[in-house]
């Protein structure tokens, strides 16, 4: 039993450093301006280019695998507002891929996404708050 605590410390510590820093909740301190701190500051992603990385990750998920569903939202990581955008997208280019070809519907998911979210974002944030 005790060996494994000794391996799941560390993995623990890998687990819990990821998590705190892609939530924001890590340290931000000296180690993470000197390029020691392993993960990135999530502040350097502009809230437009992260929904757009999201949508268009799920989008192209959910459109490579044929399925005419959409999945959960909240186990996407996607708030109401950035789900509905995926929503749309996603019957966009499902529609396109009817009218041209599957390549031609992967373009519209990437330059929907990007319109989309940059539209979503363009004052800094939607109001009512991170789940809208």
């Amino acid at each position: 039993m005790r060996h494994r605590i000794q391996l799941c410390a560390p993995t623990l510590a890998v687990v819990l450093g990821t998590a705190l820093a892609a939530t924001g909740c890590g340290s931000s301190g000296p180690d993470a301006a000197d390029g020691k701190n392993p993960f990135p500051s999530t502040s350097s992603i502009s809230p437009a280019k992260l929904c757009t990385t999201i949508i268009t990750k799920w989008a192209r998920e959910l459109y490579d695998k044929g399925d005419h569903t959409y999945g959960d939202y909240q186990s996407m990581g996607l708030s109401n507002g950035q789900y509905m955008i995926l929503r749309d997208v996603l019957d966009a280019a499902r529609a396109e891929r009817t009218r041209q070809s599957d390549a031609a519907g992967r373009k519209l998911i990437d330059r929907q996404a990007r319109e989309r979210c940059a539209e979503r974002y363009r004052n800094g944030g939607p109001s009512g708050g991170p789940w809208v």
